[in-house]
């Protein structure tokens, strides 16, 4: 085994790591919206690592593998907000523990004044 496959392999592995806390994180958040964050944050690096390791393994991916990068670094973080934002309008409750809701009608008064 080669040190490319051997580097690219502990690459993968690191983010299949990320991709399970990002799992777990879902499972453990109190609400939607810390779960949502939890999930993209930690699933976004996950699938970074695991196609950067991929494109280390294989060269000859390397190009159709960053234009995947590219596309989950754009996507990924615009569908969790407007996910986020859709369920903040819709009235889903946050957990008692959150410090502050900036979306919220009260804010938007304080802030115009």
């Amino acid at each position: 085994m080669e040190i490319r496959e051997t580097v690219g392999a502990a690459v993968t592995l690191l983010g299949s790591v990320f991709i399970f806390l990002g799992g777990l994180g879902i499972v453990r958040m109190p609400d939607l919206f810390n779960r949502i964050q939890a999930g993209t944050k930690a699933s976004t690096l996950g699938t970074i690592l695991s196609l950067l390791g991929l494109a280390i393994m294989n060269e000859a991916w390397i190009w159709k593998l960053l234009v995947i990068i590219f596309f989950v670094l754009i996507t990924n973080p615009i569908s969790s907000n407007v996910i986020s934002r859709a369920a903040h309008f819709r009235g889903t409750r946050m957990t008692n523990k959150t410090v502050a809701d900036l979306l919220s009608d009260k804010n938007k008064k304080i802030s115009e004044e």
